[in-house]
C-alpha cells in the first residue's frame, strides 16, 4: 500500500485521515470501508429506553411501522417545491460520523428513504455541530450545481443555498447548505484483498447546516442513504473513486450482543452463495429503492399479484397488497397446522398470531413455519424469507406475521427490515440493481460487539 505526503485534491479518491490520529501527515487511499449501523434499541443508542421489555420494543416498532408507511405514502412535492419525505420520528438505525476539522462526533439516523444530509447547526441550543470551531467547514453558493440538485432551495441575502425540508408529519428543518470534511471509524469487513484503513476521510460533503425546526423532531441529524444525488451515495459516487455502492446486513433483532454493519465501496459487493439480483425500477420519489414483485411462493402454492415493492430499512413490517396477502395467510394457516393456538393480536396491524409457549416450543414452531419465496420480475430471481423474517414475537411466547396487507392509510408496499434480517443487501445505483443473499450478520461482518 502506497503513501503520499502531499495534499490531494477534494475530488480524487476517497483517502484515509491518520494525521489527527498519530501526528503524520500521511494519505491512504481506500477501496471501501464500513460502519456500525447501530438499531435505535440498541444499548449504544441514544434512544435506547431500559424501562421497555423486548416484547414492548417490538410493539413500539410495529408503530413505528405504521407511521413510516403512512408518511412513505404521502411523500410529495408541496407547492414551495420541497420534497415531503419519509418522517422525522420513526427510524430505526443510526450511524456515527465525524465532522469538521478538528472532527466531532455525530450519531446520526441513517435512513435509506431520504436524499438529504443535515445537522442541527450553532446557534440552536439543541446543536451538534458549532460550524464555528472547525478550519474545513464552507458555504454552497446558490447558483451553485449542489444547490441546483437539491429541491426547496433558494438564495439568501449573501447568495447562499437556503434549503427547506418538509416531512411527512408536517415537521420542517431549514438553514443553509454546507460543505464540511466527514471522517468515518470503519469497522472490520469481509472485502479480502481491499485497501482499507480505520479512518476514511471525505473531503466537501455537502449537507444542510440546519438552524431551524419546528414539529415533532426527535433526532437533531440525519444522513440521507436514498437514490438522490444529494445523499451521502449520491456524493460519493460523485467526488470519489467509491462509486454509488453501498450495502447492509441486519444483526436480527434477537441477537443482542452485535451491531449490524454498513458498508460501501468494493465492502458493498453481495458475493455470498444464493446471491440474487433484481433491477431497480423508477418510482414516484427518486429517493426511494423500488423493485417489482410479480409472485410470492409457498412450497407448492404460487400467488401471483405485479406490484412496486419499496426496499426500506427504516420499517420494521412489511406491507404487501392485499391479493397477496390473504392467501399468504390461509396458505401460512394450512401449513403451520393445529399445533399451536391462534390468539388475538396484540396490535394492529399484526395478524395471524400464535401462543408458541416456551423456548422449545418457539424453536418448534419456527421450523413449522414454511419458506415465503419472493419472485421478483426483472431479472426472474427468488428472495427466499425464513421463518425469522416473516415472524416476530410480540409478546413472550406470542408470534405474529411481521406482514400486513396495505391499506388505504398505508397504500404503499415495503419490504421492511425485518424481512431483510440476515441477509446482506445490497444497492449499485451506478448499474441501477439490488441484491439479496443469504447471511449470518452477526459473525460475517465482524460487527463490534455491544455492551452495556
Amino acid at each position: 500500500m502506497s503513501t503520499a505526503r502531499t495534499c490531494r485534491s477534494p475530488l480524487l479518491a476517497v483517502v484515509v485521515l491518520i494525521s489527527q490520529l498519530c501526528g503524520c501527515t500521511a494519505y491512504v487511499g481506500v477501496d471501501g470501508f464500513s460502519v456500525e449501523f447501530i438499531h435505535r434499541d440498541s444499548v449504544k443508542s441514544p434512544y435506547h429506553d431500559p424501562a421497555l421489555t423486548e416484547h414492548d420494543r417490538v410493539l413500539a416498532a410495529v408503530r413505528r411501522s405504521t407511521a413510516r408507511a403512512a408518511a412513505l405514502a404521502r411523500s410529495y412535492v408541496d407547492g414551495e417545491g420541497a420534497v415531503s419525505e419519509v418522517v422525522s420520528r420513526p427510524f430505526e438505525y443510526l450511524m456515527a460520523v465525524n465532522v469538521g476539522t478538528p472532527p466531532t462526533r455525530i450519531l446520526a439516523m441513517a435512513d435509506t428513504g431520504s436524499d438529504l444530509v443535515w445537522f442541527q447547526c450553532e446557534p440552536r441550543a439543541a446543536a451538534v455541530f458549532n460550524p464555528s470551531s472547525s478550519s474545513t467547514f464552507g458555504r454552497v453558493g446558490c447558483n451553485s450545481g449542489a444547490c441546483h440538485a437539491l429541491d426547496g432551495t433558494s438564495c439568501d441575502a449573501s447568495s447562499n443555498c437556503q434549503y427547506l425540508r418538509s416531512y411527512g408529519d408536517g415537521s420542517k428543518t431549514s438553514g443553509l447548505l454546507s460543505t464540511e470534511t466527514f471522517t468515518f471509524e470503519s469497522i472490520p469487513g469481509g472485502c479480502p484483498g481491499c485497501r482499507s484503513h480505520p479512518y476514511v476521510l471525505v473531503p466537501n460533503v455537502s449537507f444542510g447546516c440546519s438552524t431551524s425546526t419546528n414539529g415533532t423532531f426527535v433526532v437533531d441529524a440525519m444522513v440521507g442513504l436514498g437514490a438522490g444525488n444529494s445523499s451521502l451515495i449520491g456524493q460519493l459516487g460523485a467526488h470519489t473513486s467509491l462509486g454509488r455502492r453501498f450495502s447492509y446486513c441486519l444483526v436480527p433483532y434477537t441477537v443482542k450482543n452485535a451491531s449490524s454493519a454498513l458498508n460501501f465501496g468494493d465492502r458493498a459487493a453481495v458475493t455470498e452463495t444464493g446471491a440474487a439480483t433484481t433491477a431497480l425500477v423508477r418510482s414516484d420519489f427518486e429517493a426511494y429503492y423500488t423493485v417489482l414483485l410479480e409472485s410470492v411462493r409457498i412450497g407448492n402454492a404460487s400467488f401471483k399479484h405485479l406490484s412496486r415493492v419499496i426496499v426500506d430499512s427504516g420499517t420494521p413490517l412489511t406491507f404487501l397488497d392485499k391479493a397477496l396477502v390473504d392467501p399468504m395467510v390461509q396458505e401460512l394457516t394450512r401449513r403451520i397446522g393445529t399445533g399451536f393456538p391462534k390468539v388475538p393480536s396484540p396490535q394492529e396491524p399484526l395478524q395471524l398470531c400464535y401462543d408458541v409457549g416456551g423456548p422449545a416450543r418457539q424453536y418448534s414452531f419456527s421450523k413449522s413455519v414454511p419458506d415465503v419465496t419472493l419472485y421478483l420480475a426483472v431479472f426472474g430471481v427468488a428472495v427466499t424469507l425464513k421463518a425469522e423474517n416473516t415472524f416476530v414475537e410480540a409478546q413472550e411466547g406470542i408470534m405474529c406475521l411481521a406482514v400486513a396487507p396495505v391499506t388505504e392509510k398505508h397504500p404503499l408496499s415495503i419490504l421492511g427490515n425485518i424481512a431483510q434480517q440476515n441477509m446482506h443487501v445490497g444497492y449499485n445505483l451506478d448499474k441501477r440493481t439490488v441484491t439479496f443473499a443469504p447471511a449470518d450478520c452477526a459473525s460475517s461482518y465482524k460487527s463490534l460487539p455491544v455492551h452495556g
